[in-house]
């Protein structure tokens, strides 16, 4: 089995690392690059950076504040927020992003996976879908969260990987921020959807909800979680220790 990854977020808002519930109430927790060295120095195996307020607010990424994070970590690095066009993946990927997360604005124009993935390959190419239960199904929400797009979840998905995105980070408005463990149905249907990693993210409260997001599904790539970390409430070493002990394969 392929060592699962586990995958600190930074939301960043003005600069500064915010983190809310259900995508609102958002609260200062601390400097990008302050937590991003910290989560590179202790084990984290990627880390993810999203300007959560740049599609909203019409504007492209702080670059500024995205270059002093690359320059501080030495894990992989994801990076979303106002990714509109090919020329938005060529300028955060020269600040020193690996990946470059696209959300609303794939859904605003689905060709941007496909011509930045025929640029710079489908490994580099994830796509974010936040994601929340509406009407007995899974709708896609843009702009943070904010807008419902009328698209269903699961058929999103699957285009965006036919054309060409090579990760998919599963984000459970539901469960973002509640503490009450992964979305693992949402998983599910998502998983049995597509043939790409993929990455659980939202809702993580405690070390046994990894233990259980791995063990119930094997299938899901990595778990992603933001305030647990942030706030020291699980350490990324104890919790990676904790999982070999249940005999699932992380790298240490």
């Amino acid at each position: 089995m392929i060592a699962k990854r586990i995958i600190p977020c930074l939301d960043v808002r003005n600069g500064r690392v915010v983190k809310g519930k259900n995508f609102v109430g958002l609260t200062d927790v601390d400097s990008p690059a302050r937590l991003g060295k910290f989560y590179s120095d202790c084990g984290a195996d990627e880390l993810v950076f999203y300007d959560i307020t740049a599609s909203a607010e019409g504007r492209r990424l702080f670059t500024e504040v995205l270059t002093e994070v690359a320059r501080t970590v030495f894990i992989p690095l994801t990076v979303g927020g106002g990714i509109n066009s090919v020329d938005d993946f060529d300028r955060v990927l020269k600040c020193g992003a690996d990946k470059v997360s696209v959300n609303s604005g794939a859904i605003k124009d689905p060709r941007l996976i496909f011509e930045a993935a025929k640029r710079y390959g489908s490994q580099c190419v994830v796509l974010s879908a936040d994601v929340k239960r509406k009407d007995g199904g899974y709708r896609v929400f843009a702009k943070g969260g904010r807008e419902d797009t009328g698209l269903d979840a699961v058929e999103w998905i699957k285009r965006g990987v036919e054309l060409g995105a090579g990760e998919i980070v599963l984000n459970s408005i539901d469960t973002d921020g509640v503490k009450e463990g992964f979305d693992l149905e949402m998983l599910t249907d998502v998983c049995g959807s597509v043939n790409v990693p993929v990455i659980a993210s939202g809702g993580a409260g405690c070390m046994e909800d990894f233990t259980e997001l791995f063990t119930s599904l094997p299938f899901v790539d990595a778990g992603l979680a933001a305030s647990i970390f942030h706030y020291g409430e699980v350490s990324i070493k104890e919790l990676k220790s904790m999982l070999l002990e249940r005999g699932i394969p992380v790298r240490i």
